[in-house]
């Protein structure tokens, strides 16, 4: 146990030390905007169909799941407004964020420990190129301003969702089922939401970025490195989901 909490530690020291490097390049000269618009179109736009799906089924399970509930107490109108509050404020980031850890992080992990085994990283340093610049910068702020945007989609996708599922057992005009969406949403339910998933995003990034430039030699270091990358960052969202919970619990 105790040789655990150490590994755990140096972890998180290791990943600390890395994404500190991140902060000191991010701001220097020289940013990659080409390596950058291709990272945004792989992590943003390739994943829209995984996220359109899984959104889509999280509004329609959760409508379909919460009707029987609500109609025993003759309820049934609120369900627009709850479904789109847990959407928007819980399941929708955390739910679209473990689902990129599993397509992104693990993606990128495998991408660098396979040019770190194949030496493809100590050539771009032979040939002057920075490579913690050009990979791990372009992709880190990458899924840091994707995974948002992702999520918000996810969002509008969940409420549509809902309002089949909603119509399944009745009829609801859809100008009616939004205007019942937006009059239970307040400005506080937006923001904490939307803040917390930069962090996932840039998390997201940086664990597979550092897993995947850590990776040892062998062929079989790429396979640990996306696994290792999808298991810390899930941990990692996690955690940060619930220091936002405590968060907004205290300020908002």
């Amino acid at each position: 146990m105790n040789l655990y909490l150490k590994n755990v530690f140096i972890l998180v020291g290791n990943i600390t030390a890395f994404s500190s490097r991140f902060f000191k390049e991010v701001f220097k000269t020289g940013f990659e905007f080409r390596e950058f618009a291709r990272q945004c179109y792989s992590i943003g736009y390739k994943s829209l169909p995984l996220v359109t799906i899984t959104g889509f089924i999280m509004g329609l399970v959760l409508t379909i799941q919460s009707r029987p509930a609500m109609a025993k107490f003759g309820a049934e109108s609120w369900i627009p407004g709850m479904v789109s509050l847990s959407l928007i404020r819980e399941i929708a980031p955390v739910i679209t964020a473990l689902i990129c850890a599993g397509r992104i992080s693990s993606g990128i992990g495998a991408e660098l420990g396979s040019m770190k085994v194949t030496e493809q990283i100590d050539a771009m340093e032979v040939s002057a190129i920075n490579p913690y610049k050009y990979l791990v910068v372009t992709r880190t702020v990458a899924t840091t301003l994707m995974i948002p945007i992702l999520v918000i989609y996810a969002d509008l996708i969940g409420i549509l969702g809902g309002y089949i599922g909603v119509n399944m057992h009745g009829e609801v005009n859809i100008v009616r089922y939004f205007s019942q969406v937006f009059e239970s949403l307040e400005y506080v339910d937006l923001l904490p939401a939307t803040i917390k998933t930069f962090f996932f995003g840039f998390f997201i990034g940086i664990i597979g970025c550092y897993e995947g430039f850590n990776a040892s030699s062998g062929t079989e270091s790429v396979g640990k490195a996306a696994n290792s990358a999808v298991v810390s960052a899930s941990l990692t969202i996690f955690i940060i989901d619930m220091i936002a919970v405590q968060l907004t619990d205290l300020f908002f």
